[in-house]
């Protein structure tokens, strides 16, 4: 499937879509127009099934994504911010819930709603020179993509209102420390790592991989007891897959399993 767009690049390499921020001399900043393609890219990547995982990162070499679009905030009132800051909400929580993993390569600055985008992400990679935080205290606002709900739930609240209301900039060493990244890397080996990931997962039975991201999701924002009767729900079905047969069968049999992921 071609992919045309004018805010992002996007090849597909052995079944990963790569999808690249490329605004580069506005820092890959998050204007209305990248949301708006962003938001079709996503449902594209979706419904594509030669697509089973994605990688997000920026163009060139100083930043992922850099923050929203100043100037357009600078536009808003107080009955027009919420309705922008639903929109990008909406936008963000349909890549927080691809069943496709998805993982954010952030490869230089990852600030304001670069980081909330970062965080929608199921796993996170830095390169050692990237710099994270949620500056928006600075401008007298504050995080208005779910910044304030994801990140305690990555980092513990502590940590949370200490980087959301300092506004500082953290390295990416010190937002593995926290768990805010999965790793930290050489900016050579960033998509390496991130391919090394995808393939790593690609090797399991597809349908159990989209259950347990769809569990942990709904896990995430439910009780413990509506967590735990949506969890077995999708452990039954994996039951009614060829995926669970040749895997149990493989392991009894002391044999490597033969998926087909998708």
């Amino acid at each position: 499937m071609p992919y045309e767009y004018e805010n992002f690049l996007v090849e597909v390499q052995d079944h990963v879509a790569i999808a690249t921020f490329n605004r580069p001399k506005a820092m890959n900043a998050l204007s209305r127009g990248v949301m708006k393609e962003l938001s079709h890219l996503v449902d594209e990547l979706t419904a594509d099934n030669d697509v089973w995982g994605v990688i997000f990162t920026g163009a060139g070499d100083k930043a992922f994504i850099a923050g929203a679009d100043i100037r357009e905030l600078a536009a808003l009132s107080s009955v027009s911010a919420p309705v922008y800051a639903r929109w990008l909400q909406e936008i963000f929580m349909k890549v927080e819930m691809m069943y496709k993993p998805t993982i954010a390569a952030i490869n230089g600055f990852c600030l304001g709603g670069g980081c909330e985008f970062a965080m929608a992400c199921h796993m996170r990679v830095a390169s050692v020179n990237a710099k994270i935080g949620q500056p928006e205290v600075h401008l007298g606002v504050i995080p208005g993509a779910m910044g304030t709900i994801r990140m305690p739930g990555l980092i513990g609240k502590g940590n949370a209102i200490e980087l959301i209301a300092t506004g500082r900039m953290i390295k990416a060493t010190e937002a593995f420390r926290l768990g805010l990244v999965n790793h930290v890397v050489e900016p050579e080996e960033l998509m390496n790592k991130c391919m090394e990931i995808m393939k790593e997962i690609f090797k399991n039975g597809g349908l159990a991989v989209r259950y347990a991201i769809e569990s942990i999701n709904h896990g995430c924002a439910a009780t413990p007891i509506e967590g735990g009767n949506n969890e077995a729900n999708l452990f039954g079905l994996c039951f009614a897959t060829e995926d669970s047969q040749e895997g149990l069968n493989a392991f009894l049999e002391k044999r490597d399993p033969y998926f087909k992921y998708q």
